[in-house]
């Protein structure tokens, strides 16, 4: 009787010991998002980035997405920094005056393709900006562009800065708004979320949106007409954070399983998300008839001259943060040029 009883104890205890080592004691973390289950950036970017992390810790980081957003998007670095979500993502640009080199990888003419422009902003990151610590805080896990953006407006195909001039448009925060101001476009910002209101009620005249989103946010109808400038009149920075308490509890191997899928990975999983978004919100527009056409050459010299100067202002905000501006920005454009995007 009395060795029944040991074996049973022993038994148990292999399987205590058991559980343990196989993920019983799994964080369960909470993500917070601003943005609807099914948009792009939650459904084929953070999500699949939840499951890659649970896959790659056997189960040990097992991070589930809220219900319902915590706030505003331009507080979500707050928010995870102070523990009220495990980890988040926002727009750099939200935050005006918290990010100065981010807004580097958002100025005109750097891209066609999010994968090949996220990877070389993660590469970027890595080689020249980590050292300013803009993320202080928190622990940054990833970073991202979103495809080139467009411009979309519901009175008439602009082929010329005077087409533009004294239009009405919603635009992003950072170097878009900066970019539209360039072009005398009169700028209202307000999160993307209420492009539809805007515009539906004559509010705005136009957008300034990568293809994924006028399909995303269901203005196809009230923005007609699409120039499409090549390599893109300007990008929008996002990151991934995590909160770093709750990354430091984690075990050193879980944190290199959690990095090894974060970083340079996310970056080339989020790029190619919205790449194919882009080629989805393009057939759309397509589908319901929309004028799409590609800036003239004289159009694309005219964006070039008015917009020059906020690459010289970014490389001297850059230096004063003690990057060299230039040298990161050749970087990144090399990465851009050399990487290999495959659809």
């Amino acid at each position: 009787m009395k060795k029944c009883k040991v074996a049973l104890i022993m038994v148990g205890i292999f399987f205590l010991m058991s559980m343990l080592s196989t993920g019983a004691m799994a964080k369960q973390l909470n993500f917070s998002s601003w943005l609807p289950p099914g948009h792009p950036i939650v459904a084929d970017m953070m999500l699949p980035w939840m499951e890659n992390v649970k896959k790659a810790t056997d189960g040990r980081v097992d991070i589930t997405l809220l219900a319902k957003g915590l706030g505003h998007p331009k507080a979500y670095f707050d928010i995870v920094k102070n523990g009220m979500a495990d980890a988040g993502y926002t727009c750099n640009a939200y935050s005006p005056g918290r990010f100065t080199l981010s807004e580097g990888v958002e100025l005109p003419f750097l891209g066609n393709s999010a994968e090949a422009n996220s990877v070389a902003y993660w590469r970027t990151y890595k080689k020249y900006f980590e050292k300013a610590d803009e993320y202080k805080g928190v622990k940054l896990l990833g970073v991202m562009t979103h495809g080139p953006g467009q411009i979309h407006n519901s009175k008439k195909v602009a082929q010329s800065i005077a087409d533009l001039k004294g239009m009405k448009f919603r635009v992003p925060g950072g170097i878009a708004a900066k970019v539209a101001a360039s072009l005398g476009i009169v700028g209202i910002q307000k999160p993307a979320s209420q492009a539809y209101e805007l515009l539906s009620r004559g509010v705005a005249d136009g957008v300034v949106l990568p293809l994924e989103s006028i399909k995303s946010f269901k203005i196809t109808k009230v923005v007609p007409y699409t120039t499409l400038v090549p390599d893109g009149l300007y990008n929008v920075s996002f990151y991934l954070v995590m909160n770093k308490d709750t990354f430091n509890s984690f075990s050193a191997a879980d944190q290199k399983a959690v990095m090894a899928v974060s970083g340079e990975a996310f970056a080339k999983l989020a790029g190619r998300a919205w790449d194919a978004a882009d080629r989805v919100g393009l057939a759309d527009m397509k589908a319901n008839g929309n004028s799409i056409e590609t800036a003239s050459k004289a159009f694309i010299a005219e964006i070039k001259e008015a917009t020059k100067h906020l690459e010289e202002d970014w490389i001297k905000k850059a230096n004063g943060k003690g990057v060299d501006g230039s040298a990161a920005l050749k970087f990144f454009r090399g990465q851009v040029a050399n990487y290999d995007v495959i659809n």
